[in-house]
């Protein structure tokens, strides 16, 4: 086993890959939403479509949401990081040597 260090994450980098997987998540609960709330539509008292436009919206707006929210918390976690392995040293990894 070799012992290497992470000292610097890019900032951008770490950004734009929680915006992917927030985005992804979003997604997922988005198709949640329209799935729980259609249906719900149909049952109610009166013709309302709000249940119908709210389902299909959550699959649109839910990922973007979701994928700006990641994208800024994923910039400030890499920034967090930087700012703390300045001070106190790398993350330690291990790696196998193949």
């Amino acid at each position: 086993m070799v012992t290497r260090y992470i000292n610097k994450v890019g900032v951008f980098s770490l950004g734009k890959i929680a915006g992917v997987l927030y985005a992804i998540l979003g997604l997922i609960f988005g198709l949640f939403m329209a799935l729980f709330s259609m249906p719900m539509s149909f049952m109610s008292v009166g013709s309302r479509p709000g249940g119908l436009l709210f389902g299909a919206a959550a699959i649109i707006l839910f990922p973007i949401f979701y994928g700006v929210i990641g994208f800024i918390s994923g910039v400030i976690t890499a920034l967090v990081f930087n700012a703390s392995t300045g001070i106190i040293g790398g993350l330690e990894i291990e790696m196998k040597e193949q």
